[in-house]
């Protein structure tokens, strides 16, 4: 397989209302977890990991690009722990790293940061205000049922003038594959039923994290995309990466002719010329502060000693010239 990135950095969005899903239960958490063990615990499980990796390195530059050190970190929902690899105990003193998953914990990559692990829920962060310099995340918040909610925890834990840099996968993410199952069903069943997680829109992550608290956001989004032989191959390395479907709603079992159906309209629909077949993942980076009072404040409305008629004048007169 290969892997190639579109980046789509410093696009700027206008953003929607957002309807908090507070209170809502989407997925089986508890089915997650069995998932991420399962993926950990397996021979080959770095095979799956690159993914992962990709995304670890492009949260890590971004730590990078804020120039300084971080006593005290939390990586939340750490998996094993994909962003410490690329990082040094220079810009990270020291890492708290947390997961659902106590094989994930267990198998986690080594890092030369001195590192601490505690099994939490990312729903339900066992640490008292006020305690991290930084906080970070790398695709484990789509699974979250709560999202507003976690992302007010983690507010809560930042110490003022603290930051949050996070990734997710974002809704259009494995639209091929989506597409193709939706398709081969309607055919062979006569309907469909969902078999990809609902993901967060990027037009809903600004209003997200400004309703949690943060201030100073950026959202930056990437395009990762994966060749595969074909659509099963797919969803084998889902499965060993630990992102199957945790939806209460999923579909438990996939006839053997939908299947076959769904694969053969996924090469017709989006197969390369060498056979292969494409997996979009679109990932959603984020970068929150916790306000402080030594952080830069706007300009109060109506300040501004210029107005654009003066500006537009003064345009008018170089081009003159």
């Amino acid at each position: 397989m290969n892997v190639s990135v579109k980046s789509l950095r410093g696009v700027s969005r206008t953003w929607r209302s957002f309807s908090s899903r507070q209170g809502m239960n989407v997925f089986d958490r508890s089915m997650k977890r069995r998932q991420k063990d399962w993926a950990s615990s397996l021979l080959d499980s770095s095979k799956y990991d690159y993914l992962r990796e990709e995304v670890g390195s492009r949260v890590a530059d971004r730590v990078y690009d804020v120039a300084r050190t971080f006593p005290l970190a939390l990586d939340v929902g750490c998996g094993r722990s994909h962003i410490a690899e690329h990082l040094s105990k220079e810009v990270v003193e020291r890492l708290f790293l947390t997961d659902i998953s106590s094989s994930s914990l267990r198998n986690r990559k080594k890092s030369d940061i001195p590192a601490q692990c505690v099994m939490a829920d990312e729903e339900f962060l066992p640490f008292k205000e006020n305690t991290f310099d930084l906080v970070l995340s790398s695709l484990s918040m789509h699974w979250i049922n709560d999202l507003p909610g976690a992302l007010r925890q983690i507010h809560q834990v930042l110490k003022p003038d603290g930051v949050f840099i996070g990734a997710m996968v974002g809704g259009e993410t494995l639209y091929e594959l989506r597409c193709s199952l939706q398709l081969a069903e309607l055919e062979r069943e006569g309907g469909f039923a969902p078999h990809i997680s609902p993901y967060t829109a990027v037009t809903d992550l600004g209003n997200l994290l400004g309703q949690a608290g943060f201030n100073m956001l950026t959202v930056d989004i990437d395009e990762v995309q994966v060749n595969y032989p074909g659509m099963l191959e797919v969803m084998r390395d889902l499965q060993g990466m630990g992102e199957s479907n945790c939806a209460w709603n999923r579909k438990l079992l996939l006839q053997r002719d939908t299947m076959l159906a769904a694969a053969a309209i996924y090469k017709e629909m989006y197969g390369n010329e060498d056979g292969s077949v494409p997996a979009t993942f679109q990932i959603l980076y984020m970068i929150g502060w916790k306000p402080h009072d030594s952080q830069a404040k706007p300009a109060k409305r109506g300040s501004a000693n210029v107005s654009f008629a003066d500006l537009s004048k003064i345009g008018k007169l170089q081009s003159d010239q």
